[in-house]
């Protein structure tokens, strides 16, 4: 029998507002919306980020994430366990049935009218650290891995609340998007996987131009 597809658990968008004590302007809380979504290069309609330096952009356009890595979240720090709930992290997209472990770089998922392609683990900031008003929360995702995952728009179109995800395309079986996750997070890279990172299919420019940096030096 085959296994029910992956589905949207909820739809969150956020405006940017003051975050902890020093009021840091910030789009990181976000709220469910009940209806459906309109998605385009640039992202959710409605949602917002404070610093486009660093947030948004097409390859940042929507976040996903991985519903069931909150019961993990929620056994590891019960004292926050409030905010450690589908959209409590920031994510646009709370997907259940799918992790970091079942992605590979590149993968391209139909959603609704959307065709999204996963192309970069989220490396989190000071922000994250704020929103929990605790310093280990951001070195806890590092840690743990659960990053969840950047994608880019590749068709624009709406998402509802239930859609499907489904895989349609995965131009990288053989590099994992866990691998990515591990490569962000600090772990040895060899020079043959930065020498399929510099020029891989879905992977973010910015990840392709630090792969090439790094076989330069």
């Amino acid at each position: 029998m085959r296994a029910d597809p992956p589905r949207i658990v909820s739809i969150h968008v956020g405006k940017v507002a003051p975050l902890g004590p020093e009021a840091v302007p910030s789009g990181f809380i976000k709220h469910p919306v009940s209806g459906p979504v309109t998605v385009t290069a640039t992202g959710v309609i409605g949602d917002e980020q404070a610093d486009l330096s660093v947030h948004g952009g097409p390859d940042k356009a929507v976040y996903g994430y991985g519903a069931a890595n909150y019961l993990d979240w929620r056994q590891e720090y019960p004292q926050h366990s409030a905010l450690l709930v589908p959209g409590g992290l920031g994510e646009n997209l709370a997907i259940e049935g799918l992790r970091e472990g079942d992605l590979c770089v590149g993968d391209i998922h139909s959603i609704g009218t959307t065709r999204l392609q996963v192309c970069q683990p989220r490396r989190p900031c000071f922000k994250f650290a704020l929103r929990f008003n605790d310093k280990y929360m951001p070195k806890a995702m590092v840690r743990t891995g659960r990053s969840g995952w950047y994608y880019r728009v590749v068709e624009g179109g709406t998402i509802h609340p239930g859609d499907a995800v489904e895989l349609v395309d995965r131009p990288n079986p053989g590099f994992s998007f866990a691998r990515l996750v591990e490569v962000a997070s600090g772990s040895e890279v060899t020079r043959a996987e930065l020498e399929q990172l510099q020029n891989m299919a879905g992977l973010a420019v910015d990840w392709q131009r630090r792969a090439r940096e790094m076989l330069a030096r």
